[in-house]
């Protein structure tokens, strides 16, 4: 059950670890594992439709499955984009990540905004 106000879902820990690394305030950080069920989906329409919910997935057909999914079952939710170049959270420069949740209000390090 996410604590705090603002919810990030994420696809993977490693997309997980990267997002954790450049923000400077509370997020649950929820990780899909890539794949989400009905039954996921639906039990996050309920604890999250309260909740600053942003959603922040790979640049590919599978982030973008994952997205259209989320779409419908949280449409309240923000949808950060990582630069295509990067296909991957993971991969996106620390820098970059930062660039994308500070334009959405995030709160992030601000050694990565330099």
């Amino acid at each position: 059950m996410p604590e705090n106000e603002k919810v990030m879902i994420v696809e993977g820990k490693s997309d997980k670890q990267k997002v954790k690394h450049v923000i400077e305030e509370p997020v649950d950080i929820i990780c899909t594992n890539g794949t989400i069920s009905q039954a996921k989906l639906d039990e996050f329409a309920e604890t999250l439709f309260d909740k600053d919910v942003y959603i922040l997935v790979d640049a590919d057909e599978s982030g973008e499955k994952l997205r259209r999914q989320l779409m419908r079952e949280l449409p309240q939710a923000s949808h950060l984009y990582i630069d295509r170049v990067y296909k991957e959270v993971a991969s996106a420069p620390s820098q970059h990540v930062a660039e994308v949740l500070f334009r959405s209000n995030i709160r992030v390090y601000t050694k990565y905004l330099l």
